[in-house]
């Protein structure tokens, strides 16, 4: 914005995320394209700012991460329910 010539205060993109980001998540999920026949979870243990945490992703043929989960305790119940 700045660089076309107009002034914005943060806050005012702070309410432009507030109004927009629910349409834009509705129409991001309408075209999101589906995960293929066969993925796999992925667990892992990982060390994030000194405490240990948790790192679960969905991952389909291809490879490439269809959903992830970060908590700090283990879900000792079966995820398949994204």
């Amino acid at each position: 914005m700045q660089e076309r010539g107009y002034k914005v205060d943060h806050s005012t993109i702070q309410r432009w995320v507030v109004h927009y980001a629910s349409r834009i998540e509705k129409v991001f999920r309408k075209n999101k394209k589906r995960a293929g026949i066969r993925w796999r979870l992925d667990e892992t243990y990982i060390k994030i700012k000194g405490g240990w945490k948790y790192l679960y992703r969905a991952v389909d043929k291809q490879g490439a991460t269809i959903y992830f989960l970060l908590t700090t305790k283990r879900i000792k119940r079966r995820l398949y329910d994204f």
